[in-house]
């Protein structure tokens, strides 16, 4: 048997009105809205007469009781209406009957006013529509309301509707003057209608998003200048004008002076027909865009149930990459006109513009003119490295540029350090927009195949030393290599790849960890069990020396002394072993050479 389903209205009501806002601050928001609503129905009614709009509000001080009202003279409603729009939650049919589901609408009567329970207990309206008598609502938030006709003495002079507040204990101080003043001009300066607050005006001035007649290019950057640095607490880099027509959408964006982070999600300021929305807006512009802060204004984007975000959909999507080709354009016109701005702009913001650049081919011709990458010869940009030395060759791993810049320099090899965000992807994409841009990638096992190798009447000479030297790097899981390279001054170089480091990795845990998940890590090892090598340069007089020790102790020491030494030149960790050599060695030759100065 079909049943319909049990609403407890009084629960619906609390949920409503205390869960559905984030603060109860915003009544005052809701009250403009349904004002500005009202207003805009005699516009749109083709038989009402025509009058200057007005919308005052009257505080608790004005009122004498505490007691807060709000008045208009738009279009007010019939008793019928009042049924509908105020006491009906969830219906929208008869909404679009009576006329108020149009897009020119914020809101929703009924909806709206449930906000006005989290600072009051009882809600009175008193409405009249053209040619009808007035009438008086009162709701309470147990979910009950009566609705009769008014008396004469409150019997409306002209259409339009007073809503009276009075304060719940504990929220008189939400309806104040001070908190009331601040609350109308925070959410409702920008209106087009006239809004006062016990007689002061709180809405005027031309809002960002405007260009007032007359106004001048350098008054209204001051002016949004001035804005910025009062609403969002800095000085903007640079003012760009926003645009989506197909959103109804104007406004500015203001270009951060300093490095944002991009994990953070930028908040917006968003005006929905000049209301103030949100003030945290997130996702109104792609993520790339987290550079800037923006303010604007909409007529078509949807607001979410409470009116404090925006809704998800196919339009804010298309209005999303709208704002984005807007930012976009602004980059490149920047690049054209002013080149040496832009690389201002790109020291502060280069992740930003990085990030678009992996997917926007004129974005990645912008980093590519403009962004000097880290190299071992200097900074220099893709199209300037590519410019002098044709091979594009790169290291994708900040750690091993660090090892190879000096020695790659010495032997002639220019070499980008691609290890910061981005830098790596986009360069494998500049390649494929780019077919005839060649590119290396330079690891530290490859380096050795650059390095000279000695002849083989020097190898011969050596073999004996090489051999007897496998038993003290083997402790330390090294291999020996002799090189003879640039520069002479460098003793010995440590080359570890990151395959080998993972591998060295998973051998390190395997031996802390139990049975079950040493056997896990074994999948992981390779059977070649690969080691880093340190490369002994056969041109430095110091490295020939200790090829020629006869003595093994001595021989030993002075190998883990350069192990230990090349470690730290390139910025390796040292392991409990490492720590152990290093003591060894410098503690071992410390007490040769006293004990030579003693004899």
């Amino acid at each position: 048997m079909s049943q319909t389903f049990r609403v407890d209205l009084r629960g619906m009501v609390d949920l409503l009105s205390h869960h559905l806002y984030t603060s109860p601050q915003v009544y005052v928001r809701e009250l403009l809205q349904n004002a500005v609503d009202a207003i805009t129905a005699v516009h749109q009614d083709a038989g009402a007469a025509r009058r200057a709009p007005r919308i005052a509000i009257s505080s608790g001080e004005a009122t004498g009781d505490g007691s807060l009202t709000i008045s208009d003279n738009g279009i007010g409603l019939s008793e019928a209406q009042v049924h509908e729009l105020l006491a009906t939650i969830g219906r929208s049919s008869k909404r679009d009957d009576l006329g108020f589901a149009r897009h020119e609408f914020m809101g929703q009567f009924g909806i709206g006013l449930l906000s006005c329970f989290m600072v009051s207990d009882a809600i009175e309206v008193a409405t009249r529509r053209e040619g009808e008598p007035t009438v008086l609502w009162h709701g309470r938030s147990d979910g009950s309301y009566t609705l009769a006709p008014a008396p004469a003495d409150r019997q409306r002079p002209e259409t339009g509707t007073t809503v009276t507040l009075r304060p719940r204990p504990g929220c008189e101080h939400l309806l104040t003057r001070r908190a009331v003043t601040g609350l109308a001009a925070h959410y409702g300066a920008r209106l087009p209608h006239p809004v006062t607050v016990d007689g002061e005006p709180v809405t005027g001035g031309p809002a960002p998003w405007d260009r007032p007649e007359g106004e001048g290019a350098a008054e209204r950057r001051a002016r949004l200048e001035a804005y910025c640095e009062e609403v969002f607490g800095f000085a903007p880099f640079d003012v760009v004008d926003l645009a989506a027509a197909e959103a109804g959408l104007r406004g500015v964006a203001f270009v951060l002076p300093m490095p944002a982070n991009p994990a953070v999600p930028a908040a917006h300021r968003v005006h929905l027909k000049q209301m103030l929305l949100s003030e945290g807006a997130e996702r109104l512009l792609p993520e790339w865009a987290f550079f800037v802060r923006c303010v604007v204004d909409t007529t078509e984007l949807r607001p979410t149930a409470s009116r404090e975000a925006l809704y998800e959909d196919s339009l804010l999507e298309a209005t999303r990459e709208a704002l984005g080709e807007r930012l976009r354009g602004w980059l490149v016109r920047l690049s054209v006109q002013e080149p040496a701005r832009l690389r201002s702009f790109l020291r502060v913001h280069h992740l930003g513009v990085k990030a678009l650049a992996l997917h926007d081919d004129e974005m990645l011709e912008l980093v590519a003119e403009f962004w000097p990458m880290e190299t071992n010869v200097g900074p220099l940009t893709l199209a300037e490295f590519t410019a002098r030395y044709g091979l594009l060759r790169y290291t994708p791993l900040l750690d091993e540029f660090r090892q190879l810049a000096p020695v790659a320099a010495a032997q002639g090899l220019a070499v980008v350090n691609a290890g910061y965000v981005y830098d790596a992807e986009l360069i494998d994409r500049f390649a494929t927009v780019d077919r005839s841009l060649e590119t290396e990638q330079l690891r530290a096992a490859d380096l050795t195949t650059h390095l000279a190798r000695l002849d083989a009447a020097d190898e011969r000479a050596l073999a004996p030393f090489l051999a007897a030297a496998d038993p003290v790097l083997a402790r330390l899981g090294c291999d020996l290599l002799v090189r003879s390279f640039e520069p002479s001054g460098l003793p010995a170089l440590y080359l570890l790849d990151d395959d080998t480091a993972f591998q060295l990795d998973v051998r390190g845990a395997r031996e802390q960890v139990d049975e079950t998940w040493a056997a896990i890590l074994d999948s992981f090892r390779s059977e070649s069990e690969p080691r880093p090598r340190l490369v002994l340069n056969h041109r430095n007089p110091l490295a020939r020396q200790v090829l020629g020790l006869a003595e093994p102790e001595l021989r030993a020491m002075c190998l883990e002394g350069l192990y230990v030494q090349a470690l730290l030149l390139g910025h390796h960790p040292l392991r409990p072993a490492d720590t152990a050599a290093l003591n060894q060695s410098f503690l071992g030759l410390i007490g040769r050479a006293v004990a030579g100065g003693a004899a």
